[in-house]
């Protein structure tokens, strides 16, 4: 009975990476009717949420500033797609700098649900249905990984987000991975702390899905709206561990380069804790940031 189990739990795996590696390389994954079925289910919940939130959140803005709407919404949404997030460590909740790895989509709602941190995210999020809208209202900072004229606009931008907010994200990556990598950080963004604000401290964080990372990595060729779909045609849940790592004070750091450096030192640290494993090479060509694979020894 046992070998049985074994073996349906390895053509499911098998299927579910064939859908995976199909959806990289940028083909459609149709959706089968069950598939339809959670998509329709999820997307309604959402719905529902989203006509309970939104009335609140303007109401709320009549009294005061600062809605907690939007971060519940967020929260309450990576929920209904199947995220079940587990903090570990204490995130710091104002004069924060978060330094993430990136893998998902998911990752905003998640980080903006445990938090209400800002975000510097890419271009692409923004189209995705609601999900975009509501990263707006987070004050979500949407740039275009090869605009690189526009970087100075960008962190006028974040430099007003984080004297705004509690509490501001990037994924210094610029892109995102499969969980088992970890891309040189683009420090352009750390710019905002070129000198660091009074007071104001960074903290590296750790997104882990275990064992479904690579599944619900955004890689590749896939767009964000047939990632959405995909995902929220999955069947069941999925964990979400977020590692709030050792807070640093980045004046204690020369410069954007060092604290990109001490941040990514400590992100890489513990994914390798929570793989048990060394990190491997992205294996995915990144023109907007420059990435290729690098060759591996046979």
């Amino acid at each position: 009975m046992a070998s049985a189990s074994t073996a349906k739990t390895d053509r499911r795996l098998a299927k579910y990476t064939a859908r995976r590696l199909a959806a990289a390389r940028g083909e459609i994954v149709p959706l089968t009717v069950a598939g339809w079925a959670r998509f329709i289910l999820r997307t309604l919940a959402i719905l529902v949420l989203l006509s309970a939130l939104v009335p609140l959140h303007y109401l709320y803005r009549v009294f005061a500033y600062g809605s907690p709407m939007p971060m519940l919404f967020l929260r309450y949404t990576a929920w209904i797609v199947g995220a079940r997030v587990t903090i570990v460590g204490t995130p710091l909740r104002r004069d924060v700098f978060f330094i993430a790895n990136h893998i998902s989509w998911i990752d905003i709602l998640s980080m903006a649900g445990a938090s209400g941190t800002a975000f510097v995210a890419k271009q692409e999020l923004s189209d995705v249905p609601v999900i975009g809208w509501l990263c707006g209202l987070n004050r979500t900072v949407f740039v275009k990984r090869e605009n690189r004229v526009g970087v100075a606009e960008q962190i006028n931008a974040l430099k007003e987000a984080l004297a705004d907010n509690w509490s501001v994200t990037i994924f210094p990556e610029g892109t995102v991975t499969d969980g088992h990598s970890l891309l040189p950080f683009k420090s352009s963004m750390i710019s905002v702390l070129e000198p660091p604000p009074p007071g104001v401290m960074v903290q590296p964080v750790v997104l882990d899905y275990g064992e479904n990372s690579e599944e619900i990595g955004w890689v590749g060729q896939e767009s964000g709206l047939h990632n959405a779909k995909r995902i929220m045609a999955r069947r069941g849940s999925f964990p979400l561990t977020l590692h709030y790592l050792e807070p640093f004070s980045p004046a204690d750091y020369r410069g954007r380069k060092a604290i990109a450096a001490k941040a990514r030192e400590e992100i890489e640290k513990q994914l390798v804790a929570n793989l048990g494993k060394p990190l491997r090479n992205f294996q995915h060509v990144v023109e907007a940031v420059r990435y290729r694979p690098q060759p591996t020894d046979i």
